[in-house]
């Protein structure tokens, strides 16, 4: 898969490491001036020295598309300066990994690729990306979170060797860095071990200089330049951090689950009931918080741009709004028939594009508290339990969305009047799955006073 590393520091080229050796085409960019510290394990030293070897790896500087391909195909990896990440346009990646470490989201969106995963603080899966890898040191490092945020940055750096603060070495004050110590340089406390800005840096503890910036970069006072780790290993000074790769590894299960459910799902919404129970007016098209019903779950399928989406209705404004999305429109101008027709429509659609399709989620349309975590974790399942119902649940009362494998598809096509998936499920129970969901998110609104019945408020 073709994959974009934002960042080309320590833990991204951990990231690199991992993917490159599980046989991913990447490219990593990174900022004009980089600040790494732990720049011998880092691809960012190749801005300022061209290139630069990590473990068995190379990284290279590159300036356009096509030297990065020249690169690529030597079995390399290219590295650009593009902090805003704008080769995306050309290179159209798969997969977008944000491994800045900003501990903020500096303007990634879940819509940049087919799948994006933020790493660390500062992402929130379904919102901004479609999963995010835990970064602090622990019992959940690297771990692969679809749902929520990880751990909020405590600004106390990770305990290594019985020591947290004290093993950083900071900038004394404002100007140029002139290290006097170098990476793999053993020091003990109170020694000088950098210049700034013509102020002396002692070190707080003793030990190795793990990491170390590079002579001459313009720093300010208080800013990390250096590293002390009391294990006094030289070996970790330029090896990958047991850190980076297990964060590598997390960003490489996920990429690795998006493989496994790629192409092989289609969504459909459910957009054509006649809104009985509404009072006579058409549900879909009421406003909720802002907007009409429906756009709630159409905006929730904008991350999901890669998967086949289609949404069954008979109502106009329905059809142009999902066709500006890049969704396909399935016309049902009977929807008297009931929910069935609808079903069958979506099905005949789906399988009309992909005759070898694993499985359907199907959607209704008037739940405007549905998360895209949500989505992607029904998806999630499907790909890992093959021949089941994935089915959302809140305290093990079922509800809306249901994914259903082409196991069953001949059952639905059966399907009569207004009588969905639920009849099929009660028949067999064995073959579900559920998918724990907030009960806000399974909410529907059926009356208008079900609008009022739940805080609606983005």
């Amino acid at each position: 898969m073709r994959i974009l590393i934002r960042g080309a520091g320590d833990l991204a080229t951990g990231i690199a490491s991992r993917l490159y050796h599980g046989g991913h085409q990447i490219i990593m960019t990174e900022i004009a001036v980089p600040l790494t510290v732990r720049r011998m394990v880092a691809f960012s030293r190749a801005v300022y020295e061209g290139r630069a070897e990590v473990e068995d790896m190379t990284g290279i500087l590159v300036h356009s598309m096509e030297e990065a391909n020249a690169v690529i195909q030597d079995g390399d990896i290219p590295i650009i300066v593009d902090e805003k990440a704008e080769i995306v346009q050309k290179y159209k990646p798969d997969v977008i990994v944000d491994a800045i470490l900003a501990k903020k989201n500096l303007g990634t969106r879940m819509t940049d690729a087919p799948f994006v995963i933020g790493v660390g603080p500062g992402f929130t899966a379904g919102l901004d990306c479609h999963c995010v890898v835990e970064t602090k040191r622990g019992h959940t490092l690297g771990m692969v979170l679809y749902a929520g945020s990880a751990i909020p940055n405590t600004g106390v750096p990770g305990n290594i060797g019985g020591f947290t603060t004290e093993r950083l070495i900071r900038a004394g004050g404002n100007g140029l860095i002139e290290p006097v110590a170098s990476i793999g340089d053993m020091v003990e406390k109170g020694q000088v071990v950098a210049v700034t800005g013509g102020q002396k840096v002692y070190a707080q503890m003793s030990g190795i200089v793990r990491g170390m910036l590079q002579p001459g970069v313009q720093v300010w006072k208080n800013l990390k330049i250096g590293d002390i780790d009391a294990r006094c290993e030289k070996f970790h000074c330029f090896t990958i951090s047991d850190k980076a790769r297990s964060i590598g590894g997390g960003v490489l299960e996920a990429v690795t689950g998006f493989e496994n459910i790629r192409n092989k799902y289609a969504i459909v919404v459910l957009a054509a009931g006649r809104s009985l129970r509404f009072g006579g007016e058409n549900k879909l098209l009421t406003t909720v918080s802002g907007k009409p019903l429906y756009e709630h779950t159409l905006a929730r399928l904008e991350g999901f741009w890669d998967f086949s989406r289609f949404v069954v209705t008979g109502y106009h404004e329905i059809e142009k709004r999902a066709e500006e999305l890049g969704m396909h429109s399935v016309i049902n101008l009977e929807p008297e028939l009931g929910i069935s027709h609808s079903i069958q429509r979506g099905l005949k659609a789906c399988l009309e594009e992909n005759p070898d399709i694993q499985g359907v989620l199907f959607s209704v349309c008037d739940q405007p508290k549905l998360h895209p975590a949500t989505i992607q974790r029904l998806l999630n399942t499907a790909g890992l339990h093959k021949g089941q119902i994935i089915c959302t649940a809140n305290q093990g009362r079922p509800g809306n969305p249901v994914l259903w494998d082409r196991k069953f598809f001949p059952k639905l096509m059966s399907l009569s009047g207004d009588n969905g998936g639920k009849q099929i499920m009660a028949e067999i129970p064995e073959k579900i799955r559920y998918v724990e969901a907030h009960a806000k998110e399974l909410h529907d609104i059926d009356y208008k006073s079900d609008i009022s019945d739940l805080d609606y408020r983005e």
